[in-house]
């Protein structure tokens, strides 16, 4: 992870200049995917670094700890996203109270200015910046006009006439309209994490699972899907997956368990990703295992059914 900074101080992530986006990024959805093409596209036409510049954790999140908004990506995911979107810099900045104190002008020049040697900083539409989310984009056009950038805001990215954003991706993935939220993202949304050994309930079930941790992050989304798994080999494989708490077996914490058909292999270790095709049901508490078990056979019976369709649909192998 060289390409990655926390730090506010140090020393200059790129000398001879950079073009910066600055954003929460959370989902990389096509309004971030315009935002980042553009610095891309920028920095490669005038030789320079390109940097995206977000926060870890997210504002809303260190602002409103007993109530977070969900999260879309995790951050690992965060980072390797913007890596693939073409980023030579990411920098994921601890937001702590120091952070939530800085002024717009500091910031400017503690972060772009030092630190990157911003040539042109490009934000997305209603960008607030600094203590008490006092800049906009008149504060770093102004402060870019002193120390010698430009700052632009990029156009809206509209989906059937309403604004991408990261809100309206959670608010229809929490609703379970998957094929809306894949729109908005060019993609459908996945969930990507290193597989940890649980209490291996569901092999004594009849159905091992690969478990994912979020992170103590909140899922934007719950219940039981049919999904493909990707990382396991070339192609994806078809499964199952429950995203939530168990609360047959007193689950707390929140917990991501796929179950990968026809597979028998060890996952733990391993990085996956979930990617999630069709909503089948809420997470729901059973009486007793037996009738767990029989709605996990249903449920995979479902499962089956919806990937064959979208294999048939989407040229998907499996």
């Amino acid at each position: 992870m060289d390409k990655l900074f926390r730090d506010v101080e140090g020393e200059c992530i790129a000398p001879q200049g950079s073009v910066v986006c600055i954003g929460a990024f959370d989902g990389l959805h096509r309004g971030h995917q315009a935002l980042v093409g553009r610095v891309r596209a920028r920095a490669r036409a005038l030789g320079l670094k390109a940097v995206a510049l977000s926060f870890e954790p997210l504002p809303r999140e260190y602002f409103a700890p007993a109530d977070p908004p969900a999260r879309l990506l995790l951050p690992r995911a965060r980072f390797e996203g913007l890596c693939r979107l073409g980023m030579d810099a990411v920098g994921l900045l601890r937001f702590n109270a120091a952070m939530a104190a800085m002024s717009p002008e500091t910031f400017v020049e503690k972060v772009l200015v030092k630190r990157l040697a911003a040539r042109e900083v490009w934000v997305g539409p209603g960008f607030r910046f600094g203590h008490r989310r006092a800049g906009d984009l008149a504060t770093l056009q102004a402060l870019g006009a002193k120390h010698g950038f430009e700052a632009t805001e990029v156009a809206v990215v509209a989906d059937g006439g309403e604004r991408v954003s990261a809100s309206a991706v959670r608010a229809q993935l929490a609703a379970g309209d998957l094929d809306a939220a894949a729109r908005a993202l060019g993609r459908r949304y996945a969930i990507a994490g290193t597989v940890v050994r649980g209490k291996q309930l569901g092999r004594q079930l009849g159905y091992p699972t690969a478990n994912i941790r979020l992170a103590g992050k909140r899922a934007p989304l719950g219940g039981i899907f049919a999904v493909w798994v990707h990382g396991i080999g070339p192609e994806p494989r078809a499964g199952v997956a429950s995203l939530g708490t168990r609360p047959t077996v007193q689950g707390v914490e929140p917990l991501l368990e796929a179950h990968v058909f026809d597979f028998d292999g060890d996952l733990y270790g391993s990085r996956i990703e979930v990617e999630f095709v069709a909503k089948l049901r809420d997470e729901e508490k059973f009486d007793d295992l037996p009738s767990l078990v029989r709605q996990m056979d249903e449920d995979s019976r479902q499962a089956r059914r919806a990937l064959r369709h979208d294999r048939e649909t989407s040229g998907v192998s499996a």
